[in-house]
């Protein structure tokens, strides 16, 4: 079995369930450390060329990461492409499941459980929080509906100011999110990479929490450590 994955977190689950099947993996694809594959161009612009010289019996895709016309020339060119679809938690792990059984791995991850377990087994919030999520600026752009990084805050006890917006990443002006004045202002470091000197800065008297985005967005391995590693930056930004 070769696979090539243009989904930077399930690579990173491919990479530690069955390492030998990993033949490429997009530049964006930095987990685990030392990734040592082929590389096949970014996201949303893969090398369909390079991909097909590596001659893959399976390519793993996401419906929101990976752009359509490039998984239909792949598959013009006879290649199976899985292409998964991850609004949610459970949906997360459902998706997880069928990629890794698509890989022929035959024993479940321990990651993959112990994964499921932290989830299931969260303590309910002690005081619910409202947070405006950007994941873009210039234009700024923001959290909306339907999204799994939405459903993992909601999972911490914070809930998306624009979580009933039509559009699942709306474009909101920024002095429009300043006047929902919420509770707290999550900035992860990806897709954009907002820092301590880039985003607080445009939401004077705030709270801000710095945010891993792997532990945010990512669908694998790192969801074992997210509900420890995002609680103990949401806390940090309410002291």
């Amino acid at each position: 079995m070769r696979v090539v994955s243009l989904v930077p977190s399930l690579t990173e689950a491919v990479a530690r369930s069955a390492p030998a099947t990993l033949a490429g993996a997009t530049d964006w694809c930095t987990h685990p450390a030392g990734l040592d594959v082929v590389r096949v161009g970014g996201t949303k612009n893969p090398e369909t060329g390079r991909i097909l010289s590596l001659a893959p019996d399976l390519v793993i895709a996401n419906e929101e990461e990976n752009r359509a016309p490039d998984l239909m020339a792949l598959r013009a060119a006879g290649v199976e492409v899985l292409v998964t679809e991850i609004r949610d938690m459970p949906q997360a792990f459902g998706e997880l499941a069928r990629v890794l059984d698509a890989c022929g791995v035959t024993a479940r991850p321990r990651w993959l459980d112990e994964a499921e377990e932290v989830w299931s087994s969260l303590p309910q919030p002690e005081k619910r929080l409202t947070a405006v999520v950007p994941i873009w600026r210039r234009p700024w752009m923001v959290l909306g509906r339907d999204t799994f990084a939405g459903d993992v805050l909601a999972r911490l006890g914070v809930d998306l100011v624009h979580a009933t917006h039509p559009d699942r990443y709306p474009r909101v002006p920024l002095e429009e999110l300043r006047a929902h004045a919420p509770d707290l202002v999550v900035l992860p470091d990806e897709p954009y990479r907002f820092t301590a000197d880039d985003g607080p800065e445009a939401f004077p008297g705030l709270p801000c929490a710095l945010v891993s985005g792997r532990h945010l967005t990512w669908y694998g391995p790192s969801l074992a450590e997210a509900p420890r590693v995002l609680g103990r930056a949401l806390r940090a930004a309410r002291p």
